[in-house]
């Protein structure tokens, strides 16, 4: 298991928990936008020791894990991690860009996952482009529709890039994601470690536009990080 690092408090990464963030390395999309590349092409930081004694440390006062990436499920033995956040006592949240539904079936069985947040790139005419991957689509459609099944609380999001995405892209989208249960627009940031230089956050007013057009298929969305 590559782990990357450690973020030892947030209040936003998982809804409604004290957590910490677990970031594993490694990952099977190249998104332009990416701001983790570090995490996506480096090696691993932090022990698997240093993160379970942290854990254990923190019993009390901390009540949730977020795990993310990189793509967390591009190892198979992310069960056996996450079943030792269970252990001690912590409630988990994964993010994932879906492309390993029968890993994410799994967790979800083995009451290894409480809450998933799975990115959606865009539309999915324009899948490959913005994942900088091709061949997902199949696989990332299998999440959406297991997620959608409601078996724990999840959301989608996507990353709005002024460079990337227009406001018909998130009429497809909401189209596609008809039902969900909650679906999230965020800003773009670059954080100086991004994979393709020269991309830009959308205006808050485009990013409103896309909203618009989504909320014509979606009932819970909203914009996260744009002020």
């Amino acid at each position: 298991m590559r782990i990357g690092g450690l973020q030892k408090l947030t209040l936003l990464d998982f809804p409604g928990h004290v957590a910490c963030t677990v970031f594993l390395q490694g990952c099977n999309f190249r998104c332009p936008f990416c701001h983790n590349t570090s995490l996506v092409l480096g090696t691993d930081a932090v022990s698997e020791t240093e993160i379970l004694d942290f854990l254990k440390k923190r019993q009390g006062l901390l009540d949730g894990v977020a795990v993310t990436g990189g793509e967390p499920l591009l190892s198979a033995q992310i069960g056996t991690l996450l079943a030792k956040f269970k252990e001690l006592g912590y409630r988990v949240k994964l993010d994932t860009n879906g492309s390993f539904p029968q890993r994410l079936r799994d967790l979800i069985e083995r009451g290894l996952v409480d809450y998933v947040a799975m990115d959606i790139k865009n539309s999915r005419e324009k899948y490959d482009l913005t994942a900088g991957a091709s061949g997902f689509l199949p696989a990332v459609e299998e999440s959406v529709t297991l997620l959608k099944q409601g078996l724990i609380p999840y959301e989608f999001r996507t990353t709005v890039v002024d460079e990337l995405h227009e406001p018909k892209d998130f009429s497809a989208i909401g189209q596609w994601l008809s039902g969900a249960q909650a679906y999230y627009l965020q800003g773009f940031v670059d954080s100086g470690d991004i994979l393709c230089a020269g991309l830009h956050a959308a205006t808050k007013e485009k990013t409103e536009l896309c909203r618009a057009e989504a909320a014509r298929y979606l009932s819970n969305i909203q914009i996260r990080g744009i002020s």
